[in-house]
């Protein structure tokens, strides 16, 4: 079943509408005691190959759970109206995104670690994606600071359901290159080296210092690229399963594209979404920036690193 222009601005009317119901209730529960959870408690080694060997892919809560409760209920209508798929994190995939023309990829709170540090960074991430591994809608939440962001494929970007155009890139918000970075990336051996190049990167763009920011999950990592031009968020590639999965960026994806930004793998690619063989996206890292240039300039560093 091809959908049609009205059938996606319906659907993301009803995404919208699952996202802030589900981001009123983590809102509502940020302050209260609630059981936090690790999903490789008890399970065997390939089940732990799964979920994925960082702490942010291990650890949920009973928010966590109780946020796609939210989110399905609203919805299950749809999945069987337009004949779709689903794919959440809290569940297990059932591989009908494989034989669907397009399936929900939901994140029903990205950043969980955010959440349980008490720090801003988390959000509910929606996506309706094809079966080619395109988004065709994106609707993320902060629950925090009661902001949304929506986009349909060829439609261009909304922020709190208002057109929205970022600041060009060519006009900086700042003076400084912002690189958003994820928890796990403080450890990554050539973090130093990686921060060196982005200062060298600063000073050609005529740019004063490179700000890292951290702590936020990888859904609100990427659409703070388009709130601080110039900005880069990026994830190199690894070897084993980890560096996000398909729902960190399939709703992301679609928002940044619409508003004017690069979203990527490493190599300049378009992600793929849809992954046959896994649900990870390490393969070929990700890559969110401005503007081409900059995106060049950092698959060079990732380059250098691979050939040394």
């Amino acid at each position: 079943m091809k959908l049609q222009s009205k059938d996606l601005n319906s659907l993301c009317n009803i995404a919208i509408e699952a996202a802030k119901t589900a981001g009123q209730y983590i809102s509502d529960n940020s302050q209260k005691k609630f059981s936090i959870m690790n999903k490789s408690e008890g399970k065997s080694d390939k089940e732990r190959s799964i979920i994925g060997n960082s702490l942010a892919a291990q650890v949920v809560t009973e928010v966590d759970l109780k946020s796609q409760e939210i989110i399905l209920k609203i919805l299950a209508p749809t999945i069987n109206e337009y004949d779709l798929a689903l794919l959440t994190e809290e569940s297990t995939d059932d591989r009908s995104r494989m034989e669907k023309d397009y399936f929900w990829c939901i994140d029903p709170m990205d950043g969980t670690l955010s959440f349980i540090e008490n720090i801003p960074g988390y959000s509910v991430s929606i996506a309706l994606v094809s079966r080619e591994g395109i988004s065709q809608i994106g609707v993320v939440y902060d629950p925090v600071n009661k902001t949304l962001f929506q986009a349909i494929k060829g439609e261009g970007v909304f922020k709190n359901e208002k057109p929205w155009t970022p600041k060009h890139a060519n006009i900086p918000s700042n003076q400084t290159l912002t690189f958003f970075i994820d928890h796990s990336f403080l450890n990554h051996p050539d973090f130093d080296f990686v921060i060196s190049k982005l200062e060298d990167i600063a000073k050609k763009m005529n740019l004063s210092q490179v700000l890292i920011k951290k702590g936020a999950g990888a859904v609100m990592n990427a659409c703070m690229v388009l709130e601080n031009r110039p900005a880069c968020y990026f994830r190199f590639p690894k070897v084993r399963a980890s560096g996000g999965s398909l729902w960190d960026f399939a709703a992301s994806a679609c928002i940044v594209k619409e508003a004017g930004g690069l979203c990527s793998d490493i190599f300049g690619n378009p992600l793929d979404l849809n992954r046959p063989d896994s649900l990870f996206m390490n393969h070929r890292g990700v890559l969110y920036t401005d503007t081409e240039e900059l995106a060049n300039m950092i698959k060079n560093i990732y380059l250098f690193i691979k050939d040394t």
